[in-house]
């Protein structure tokens, strides 16, 4: 078995569920991004999210690690290499759709 073959909770890899799991569980699409409407959650792309998602989590990293061992972000990163970002942002979209629409 290879690594893409194992699942983790139902997500892709470990990875992928833990950055979901710590950092976008319950988030609030148009909130936590800033410019993204209500409007446009209907006709967003998991492919146009995925980018934003990842840079929001990178740079966090770089701010909360500024000034201290360069190695701690080179391993974060390299953590983040491993995330499937598309089907975080699919269920980031999904779960924006059902909140929108049960307003």
């Amino acid at each position: 078995m290879t690594m893409t073959d194992q699942k983790y909770n139902g997500w892709t890899n470990y990875a992928t569920w833990r950055v979901h799991l710590e950092w976008f569980d319950d988030f609030d699409l148009c909130a936590g991004m800033g410019y993204y409407t209500q409007e446009d959650i209907d006709a967003l792309d998991p492919y146009e999210v995925k980018n934003d998602l990842q840079e929001l989590v990178e740079q966090q990293l770089e701010c909360e690690t500024q000034g201290n061992d360069t190695k701690v972000l080179a391993y974060a990163l390299s953590f983040l290499g491993d995330v499937n970002w598309y089907e975080i942002a699919r269920e980031v979209i999904a779960n924006a759709k059902l909140a929108f629409h049960a307003e």
